[in-house]
């Protein structure tokens, strides 16, 4: 039975925030957003007919390439919350997907768009099935969690990028197609953040870039580097494997 219902082209799930989403102050992390997100792009491809078991037919697979998220308040564990989706075509590339999550008194609490790719689960090159393409055509106007596309990620030009840390790819990071998952890229980077601004300051907005797999065993070297964007505080953490970008994340407080 698939836990999400239809309403026109968007598919909705009601969920109860579960107390391992949460943090210190009871409230969702932004890895926690993630998650759902992830879990609901899943069943809305799969009732559309492009999901998991259809693609993994063909050793075809989705793979996250770009995130941007705006949080306006926060859920607490045991609320209620509604979350939609919805595809809403093609921008280069990608295929785009976005999100909108709400309270039971329909309060508008995240918003996030996001653009993804079709790879071949054993070359891991990108492929375009027209098969995919002609069941995500769009016709009519469509709305738009956040009306442009997730951007491409880069530091500030003068930015020194500090080196803080590092994570060893490990068993709880793989996901069901090998690789890490994209929710553990952030919560590696929330970890490297200074735990008196993570521990005290809500995130209000969150980019993310997936650039190249990582996979079991490898090293990622984590940096970071602060900076100030229309008054507000900024932060850029980048992983890196063998000095090659894997990953970039921005914060915004």
């Amino acid at each position: 039975m698939s836990p999400v219902r239809r309403e026109g082209y968007k598919f909705c799930q009601d969920i109860v925030v579960p107390s391992y989403s949460t943090g210190a102050d009871s409230r969702m992390k932004p890895a926690g957003f993630m998650d759902f997100a992830q879990e609901i792009a899943y069943w809305a491809a799969n009732e559309l007919g492009f999901g998991y078991d259809k693609l993994h037919e063909t050793k075809e697979a989705w793979v996250l390439a770009r995130m941007h998220m705006r949080f306006f308040e926060m859920p607490a564990w045991r609320d209620l919350v509604h979350l939609y989706t919805w595809h809403k075509g093609m921008n280069s590339l990608f295929f785009l997907r976005d999100f909108r999550l709400f309270d039971d008194s329909e309060k508008l609490l995240a918003t996030c768009t996001s653009s993804w790719v079709v790879i071949n689960e054993e070359t891991r090159h990108f492929v375009r099935p027209e098969s995919i393409q002609g069941l995500l055509t769009v016709d009519g106007v469509v709305d738009s969690a956040i009306d442009e596309p997730a951007p491409k990620l880069l530091p500030p030009r003068d930015a020194t990028l500090e080196e803080v840390g590092s994570h060893v790819v490990g068993y709880s990071d793989i996901d069901l197609i090998g690789h890490t998952n994209n929710v553990r890229y952030v919560v590696w980077a929330m970890d490297v953040l200074p735990p008196e601004l993570s521990f005290a300051r809500p995130v209000k907005e969150l980019f993310i870039n997936f650039i190249k797999e990582t996979k079991l065993g490898e090293a990622v070297s984590l940096f970071r580097f602060r900076t100030e964007e229309d008054g507000a505080e900024a932060w850029y953490v980048e992983g890196r494997v063998d000095g090659r970008s894997c990953f970039s994340v921005k914060f915004v407080f």
